[in-house]
């Protein structure tokens, strides 16, 4: 697999002459580059209230585009695939156990061009894993890959040994220590051989989920090579709603990627083969973006559906690149996108949106309605932050007229969480923004590169708290374990796409984003980061105590 990037076009970052780029040892950006870093930072640093307004209005994306060097299909001639459910190898005292092997696979993802891919049972993205809440799930993962990984449940509310800490290490077997020079110092780290069994007890409202690699510093190329899937929660109040369900309910994994003349996936990495050295070149350290859009792993796909409505569970599982979705007709109409939920489940009402953004490892619930449109028709969802062929998401052909059942109610859920300013206990201050140590350029969080043998929160369980988080450029900042409530954003009232509850928040360059949380889980060591991939691997993480 070919990890060096492809000739590359212009550049997709809003950025170009001021974005962080972050510098591993021999890849020191350039004097000129490293003025125009300081100006942006400087700006966003002390530029007061004015600057940061004004870089608000920029365009939602930080990043540098990849140019893919194979031919590209036209879009919407590759049918949609629907990853695999995947069944239990097993039931015991209401728990459900499955298995997942981690290996190499040679498969299509552009039509007649073989890619080499790391997957989840040899598929990309991986096995669905669909459960219940409350009903407890244990996955064994095996790992037949040539490095380490760890598994993380994203949005699950899990045992901090189950949670996929970035230095609980899998390793391959054969692997020894001196078989890769950088491995991280962690007193606390669990590390097993070839397999480790990773437990989820479920205890948390139906919702889209999705599991992907978290291994330290080498989590972006990991995702980027497939190491994704879909975790899908159910429960009885979800059931007791009538929304699209079976063939008309869409899981959607939206990701990027970009190609090298061999037919490899195109990945700037500095060592390739992911054992020694992470990081990538410098010019790609504000983010990795492909040119070519994918769905459930198929290019551009388009997918038939009737004239009812559709339930779509949507997915941005790309390194770095932002979206803003709208659903348009041939004809230049504009579908409602009408969100019924959010990262961690249902809205207490829906919200009606003609444009929605989904940052990176945001998940957003929406029913389209088909009705109205005559057989033939084409809807075609699109990414207005995107340019050319990145524009271009993927499509629906409207086949035939058919009864629909399903509705949106005026209420959805009546259980979610209420906590009030008045009863935090404390309000913390958090700056996710690029930095400098001896090494090169980094990203930090409140100044500081991720190290896990330091805790940086400690937090009391059952505790409710306000944080407060201040960008430089777009973070989309994750927490681990627990879930929020957005309360302000850039000193008002939340945006209409910041509704229900989110393990996940968009921050816009210099902007601040306050959240309310109770951290009502489970005690443990847990993370909160920014979910641009190669931002993580660079240092913007750090760890949370609960205890």
């Amino acid at each position: 697999m070919s990890d060096q990037p492809a000739p590359h076009g212009p550049t997709t970052d809003p950025y170009r002459t001021g974005s962080p780029r972050t510098a591993r040892p021999g890849t020191a950006p350039t004097r000129r580059r490293l003025l125009g870093l300081g100006a942006a930072l400087g700006l966003v640093a002390t530029g007061g209230a004015h600057a940061a307004a004004a870089l608000t209005h920029r365009p939602s994306g930080t990043g540098r585009q990849l140019r893919s060097a194979v031919p590209l299909p036209e879009p919407y001639t590759v049918p949609l695939p629907v990853p695999p459910v995947l069944a239990p190898s097993g039931t015991s005292r209401g728990a459900d156990r499955y298995e997942i092997t981690q290996r190499r696979v040679t498969a299509e993802i552009l039509p007649g061009v073989p890619t080499e891919l790391w997957t989840y049972n040899g598929t990309y993205p991986g096995p669905t894993v669909e459960s219940r809440r409350g009903r407890p799930v244990t996955v064994l993962h095996r790992n037949e890959l040539p490095v380490p990984t760890v598994v993380h449940l994203h949005g699950g509310r899990t045992p901090a040994g189950s949670d996929g800490y970035p230095t609980d290490l899998v390793l391959p077997d054969g692997w020894a220590v001196h078989d890769g020079a950088h491995m991280p110092s962690d007193p606390r780290a669990v590390t097993s051989r070839v397999t480790r069994e990773y437990t989820y007890p479920l205890d948390q409202r139906a919702a889209l989920l999705w599991y992907h690699d978290h291994r330290m510093d080498f989590t972006a190329p990991a995702i980027w090579r497939g190491l994704t899937g879909m975790h899908l929660v159910r429960d009885a109040a979800e059931d007791a709603l009538d929304l699209p369900r079976g063939e008309r309910e869409l899981a959607l994994t939206i990701a990027d990627r970009a190609f090298a003349a061999d037919g490899s996936l195109a990945y700037p990495s500095l060592d390739p083969e992911l054992r020694e050295r992470p990081g990538v070149t410098a010019a790609y350290a504000a983010g990795v973006l492909g040119d070519v859009i994918v769905v459930n792993g198929a290019p551009w796909p388009a997918h038939e559906v009737d004239a009812v409505r559709h339930r779509l569970r949507l997915l941005n599982a790309s390194n770095a690149r932002h979206y803003r979705l709208e659903a348009v007709t041939d004809d230049g109409r504009r579908l409602d996108l009408v969100q019924v939920g959010a990262d961690q489940g249902l809205l207490a009402a829906p919200v009606t949106h003609t444009a929605l953004p989904l940052a990176p490892s945001e998940r957003y619930d929406v029913v389209v309605d088909f009705a109205g449109l005559p057989p033939g028709s084409r809807v075609r969802l699109r990414n207005r932050l995107g340019a050319g062929r990145t524009r271009d998401v993927m499509a629906f052909r409207v086949a035939r007229r058919a009864y629909d059942h399903s509705r949106i109610p005026e209420e959805l859920c009546d259980d979610l969480p209420v906590w009030r300013r008045s009863q935090a206990t404390a309000v913390r201050e958090f700056a996710f923004r690029a930095g400098h140590t001896a090494q090169g350029r980094g990203w930090f969080v409140n100044g500081r590169p991720f190290d896990p043998a330091r805790t940086d929160v400690r937090v009391r369980l059952g505790a409710v708290e306000v944080w407060r988080f201040t960008a430089d450029v777009h973070h989309p900042v994750h927490l681990h374990q627990t879930r929020f409530r957005v309360l302000t954003r850039g000193g008002r009232a939340p945006l209409p796409h910041d509704a229900g509850l989110k393990d996940t928040v968009s921050l816009r360059p210099g902007e601040t984003v306050e959240v309310i949380t109770c951290f009502d889980g489970r005690r443990g060591r847990y993370l909160f980061h920014c979910h641009n991939a190669e931002h993580e691997d660079m240092g913007m993480m750090a760890n949370l105590e609960i205890v």
